[in-house]
Formats: C-alpha cells, sequence, structure tokens
C-alpha cells in the first residue's frame, strides 16, 4: 500500500475521534475536535498532491479517497445536528448524504458494469473543499465561544450569519457535481438491467 493511500486510512481512522471529541463534553473538547479535523483534511490535500506528483494514482485510492471524506464531513455535520446548530444544517447533511449515496451507488454500478473507477472531478473537489473549509468555520467559532468564553450577542450572531452561508454554498456544490457525475455516466445508468 502506498503513502497516499495510507494517509486516506489514516483520515478514516481520525473520524471517531473526531467524532468523539466534537460529542464528548470535557475542557476544550472542541478545541480537540477542530485540531482532529484539521489534521484529517490535511492528510486529504496532501494525499492527492503526492499521488499526483509521484504518479502513485490507484483504483483503490479513487475509490477510498472520497469515501473517506465523506465519512469526515458526515461526522461532522451529524454533529452539529446533535449540537443545534441550527435547522439548515439538518437540510444541509440531507443534501450531502443524498448525494454521497447516489454517486457512491452510481460509482459501483460503473464499475460492476466494466467501467473505470469515477475519481473526483473539479467540481466534487470544489464540494469537498467548501465542506472543509464551513465546518473548519464553524468549529473554529464554537472554540472561540464555548472554549474562550467569547459570546457577545454580535460575534454570535456574525458566526452564525457566516456558517449558514458556508454551508449552503456547499450544498448548492452538492448538488452541482451530483449533477454533472450523473450526466457524465449517464450511458451507465439503464433501468431495464
Amino acid at each position: 500500500m502506498n503513502t497516499p493511500n495510507k494517509l486516506t486510512i489514516a483520515r478514516i481512522i481520525a473520524t471517531p475521534f473526531f467524532m468523539a471529541a466534537l460529542m464528548i463534553e470535557f475542557p476544550f473538547h472542541y478545541t480537540v475536535a477542530l485540531i482532529l479535523f484539521i489534521a484529517a483534511s490535511l492528510t486529504d490535500m496532501i494525499d492527492g498532491k503526492m499521488a499526483r506528483k509521484y504518479n502513485m494514482i490507484t483504483d483503490f485510492g479513487k475509490f477510498l479517497d472520497p469515501l473517506a471524506d465523506k465519512m469526515l464531513t458526515t461526522a461532522a455535520f451529524l454533529g452539529f445536528i446533535k449540537m443545534g446548530i441550527g435547522w439548515q444544517v439538518t437540510w444541509i447533511a440531507f443534501i450531502v448524504l443524498f448525494r454521497e449515496f447516489l454517486i457512491s451507488s452510481l460509482r459501483l454500478v460503473v464499475v460492476s458494469s466494466g467501467g473505470k473507477v469515477i475519481a473526483a472531478n473539479m467540481w466534487g473537489k470544489c464540494k469537498t473543499v467548501s465542506q472543509m473549509a464551513g465546518i473548519i468555520f464553524a468549529l473554529l467559532a464554537y472554540v472561540l465561544i464555548s472554549d474562550f468564553g467569547i459570546n457577545n450577542a454580535v460575534f454570535v450572531s456574525a458566526c452564525n450569519v457566516i456558517i449558514s452561508i458556508l454551508f449552503w454554498a456547499s450544498a448548492v456544490l452538492c448538488i452541482i457535481s451530483g449533477v454533472i457525475y450523473l450526466t457524465d455516466s449517464k450511458e451507465y445508468i439503464d433501468p431495464s438491467k
């Protein structure tokens, strides 16, 4: 197994630890969750660059890398729902999960039909980056508000607005990238089979 794939597996392993830090209350647990999320997100950037630079792209990596991203971002959205960040997070999580199940199923159909493993395209990468940026900002806001007590009304309100904008932007990119994946793979979608 090459180094980029090891980094991807490390991201998968880090995900339950991130979720635990987000959900289990202990001093500065949001800070720990933020650090774990940033570290895991960096493995996504590093493994992709390393795989392309050193020609270590594998079908295993093409399949596992987006799956690791989905696990990490889904864990964050589920944690935010539990924390009661806002009604919009539930809708955004629904959009994200709907799209992810659809595209993961599509990937399996394409491979089982003799096609190539569908790697993430530019829109899928933009979707992932926007999700991670929104999640990092939301976690940072919780660190400042809950762990460090910066909770004046104007600051909290501004953070909520920025979080909403970032999350809805990622939801829109989620839809766009999903439609593009479906359109690009329409030859493999045959309801008669």
